[in-house]
């Protein structure tokens, strides 16, 4: 990936820092807005996934809609230039006075998560005199064989209405004023890989969608989420996502009359523009004959690893030439699970080597801290390589 080829150019900076390929944003962000437009369905940027100013101006030149899951999170993007008509805000739990803020900037739709919710929202809107726009998260109980913390569908999921209390909502909201249910929405979870996961979350959308009609409701969108993987293992094969079928997937399965389909992807438009780029610290062997090397880095940069067990690939950028050996990459942190690879081959690794973590674009600074009182990884951009707030300098 880019780390590689313009290595030279990074040996003077202080690391670690994240590295953002800016042109394959752009390229990802034209094979989106092409296969999309090709069926006429809205694409909304999942914010949650990187909010760093420079990447959320691109996604916002290229006319894509934001998809929110906090107030402050629809505060950014109204005041990054975003309009309100495209903003959704979903979010398990919203607090009355971030319900108030979208209601004031007549935002696009509410994403519901619970009857109670709904209910909350329209006294909110009452007292405002206004009425909200909602679309109901149902929970479709689909299984998106990802990873236990990032499946979001499922039965027992803290994620959306039970499909089970649908009846009972829908006679709830016959009383209420001050809510007009637009929609419907659906996220099973993220990173996946498999087309038919999102094949069988389309007839589950097809059943609930014919409910909702034969109920009376004249509804205008359905959101199916997002969820699209990216490759971590392998990423230089596969730099940007196979967006074309992901969304002729969509379209061959899913029917939904006339409303109009709306997405909210987030990994896979930024997931492979950014590279963690660290340098090697120690290298030791432990008692039992295996290899250590310690970066200057940690899971307070990057929490995926240690957090969802996410296996990202790893490059010695100045290994070129040197015997291959088996490692375990490590943090700096005090945590034994502060690990970033528990076996991985690389050209011998030696104090000050460079090395990039890749694959990691998405949700990877979002999601830094300052644990153990460590300064947050700064950003560095390809098309400037402008440095900014670099340690020290």
């Amino acid at each position: 990936m880019l780390s590689s080829t313009i290595k030279e150019r990074l040996d003077g900076l202080r690391t670690p820092f994240y590295l953002y390929d800016m042109g394959l944003l752009e390229r990802t962000l034209e094979q989106v807005t092409r296969h999309s437009s090709r069926y006429g369905y809205a694409v909304h940027y999942a914010l949650k996934a990187n909010f760093e100013p420079r990447i959320f101006e691109y996604v916002r030149r290229f006319g894509l809609g934001v998809d929110c899951v906090s107030g402050n999170e629809v505060r950014y993007a109204i005041e990054s230039g975003f309009p309100p008509s495209g903003i959704v805000y979903a979010g398990v739990g919203k607090s009355d006075a971030e319900m108030e803020y979208g209601l004031r900037h007549d935002i696009f739709a509410f994403n519901c998560e619970s009857r109670q919710e709904v209910g909350v929202l329209n006294g909110i809107a009452a007292r405002m005199g206004k009425v909200a726009n909602v679309a109901l998260r149902i929970n479709p109980d689909v299984d998106p064989e990802s990873h236990r913390y990032i499946s979001t569908g499922q039965a027992d999921s803290k994620f959306g209405i039970s499909y089970r209390e649908i009846s009972e909502l829908t006679a709830e909201l016959g009383e209420m004023r001050n809510v007009r249910v637009s929609g419907l929405h659906f996220h099973i979870g993220s990173q996946i890989r498999n087309m038919a996961v999102f094949a069988k979350l389309c007839r589950r959308v097809n059943t609930l969608y014919e409910w909702f009609a034969a109920a009376g409701f004249s509804l205008g969108h359905i959101n199916v989420g997002g969820g699209l993987g990216v490759n971590y293992e392998d990423p230089e094969t596969e730099p940007i996502p196979d967006f074309a079928t992901y969304f002729g997937t969509f379209h061959k399965n899913l029917r939904v009359g006339d409303c109009r389909v709306h997405f909210e992807l987030g990994r896979s438009i930024v997931g492979q523009c950014g590279e963690l780029v660290s340098r090697v610290l120690f290298t030791k062997t432990t008692a039992g004959g295996r290899n250590v090397a310690i970066l200057d880095t940690s899971m307070t940069d990057l929490v995926r690893p240690a957090l969802y067990q996410a296996r990202h690939s790893i490059e010695n950028l100045d290994g070129a030439g040197r015997a291959a050996r088996e490692y375990i990459i490590a943090g700096t942190a005090c945590e034994t699970s502060d690990i970033f690879r528990d076996e991985v081959t690389l050209p011998e690794l030696r104090r000050g080597d460079l090395v990039a973590i890749k694959s990691t674009g998405a949700y990877g600074s979002v999601m830094a801290s300052r644990y153990n009182m460590h300064d947050i990884a700064p950003a560095v951009f390809s098309d400037t390589l402008v440095r900014a707030s670099l340690r020290g300098l």
